[in-house]
């Protein structure tokens, strides 16, 4: 099983050798014990009818105060070993980045799974709470990049400071000229959100001197696909993919 434990969101994957069996999004509570996931995770093992003979559990955390209840979980219910991504060293990407134990393993796990789908360099943009921008430039050096604002943060601020606006749902409209206030609030947020974001990638390319090929995840990820011009494809289970890749190297530690 793969767990990518967010700010915002917990995504569970359970990978069954070629293919992902089943996936769950769920909210990260800071304060969850290892009793109150393990409680969560046999409903969803029930409702997806899956057997409870896992070789081990993989993980990315950027909530340290889960990380524990994370590993007890494995070793607890599972009864499987427990492995961390934590670093590029672990999976053999150079970091040139200060420092280089400072980049979250989401990120590392993202730019592991880009490198099975194309050939550097590259451009992950994870949409989550917040949107990262990671760099791989043509040598296969993890570089950097970008972290902005998330939409769902954005537009969260702009709901909670205006009384009379009211929330919309996070979809791309058929047009920029909103005729309706929830229409209107959608085209600027969701077009000045995709407008940022070809900005960022456009300004990367510039600085690379290579139109590199830009790739999103992440929840709202899909969502951009076409309104922002600059993403190439969109790839929901990244993260997860790359935690699965990292699973062997992580083992051999």
């Amino acid at each position: 099983m793969a767990i990518d434990v967010g700010n915002t969101q917990t995504v569970y994957g359970v990978w069954d050798r070629s293919a992902w069996r089943a996936q769950w999004r769920r909210a990260t509570k800071h304060e969850d014990t290892e009793d109150e996931i393990i409680a969560w995770l046999k409903l969803m093992f029930e409702l997806d009818e899956i057997p409870l003979h896992l070789d081990g559990v993989v993980a990315a955390s950027v909530v340290p105060s889960l990380d524990l209840s994370i590993s007890r979980l494995a070793e607890k219910w599972l009864k499987c070993p427990c492995y961390f991504l934590r670093h590029g060293d672990q999976v053999g990407i150079p970091v040139d980045y200060q420092p280089a134990t400072s980049v979250g393993a989401d990120r590392i796990a993202n730019v592991l799974a880009a490198m099975a789908i194309v050939k550097p360099p590259f451009i992950v943009v994870d949409f989550g709470t917040a949107t990262t921008f990671d760099v791989v430039d043509g040598r296969g050096h993890y570089l950097g990049g970008s972290i902005m604002t998330g939409v769902e943060v954005s537009s969260a601020a702009l709901f909670g400071r205006t009384a009379k606006l009211p929330q919309v749902a996070l979809e791309v409209p058929e047009k920029a000229i909103g005729q309706s206030t929830p229409s209107a609030l959608q085209s600027g947020i969701m077009f000045g959100y995709a407008g940022a974001v070809d900005a960022i990638v456009a300004r990367i390319r510039a600085e690379l001197g290579s139109e590199a090929v830009a790739l999103a995840t992440g929840g709202l990820g899909g969502k951009f696909i076409g309104a922002a011009k600059t993403l190439d494809s969109y790839h929901p289970m990244l993260t997860l993919d790359g935690l699965v890749m990292a699973l062997p190297s992580l083992k051999a530690e």
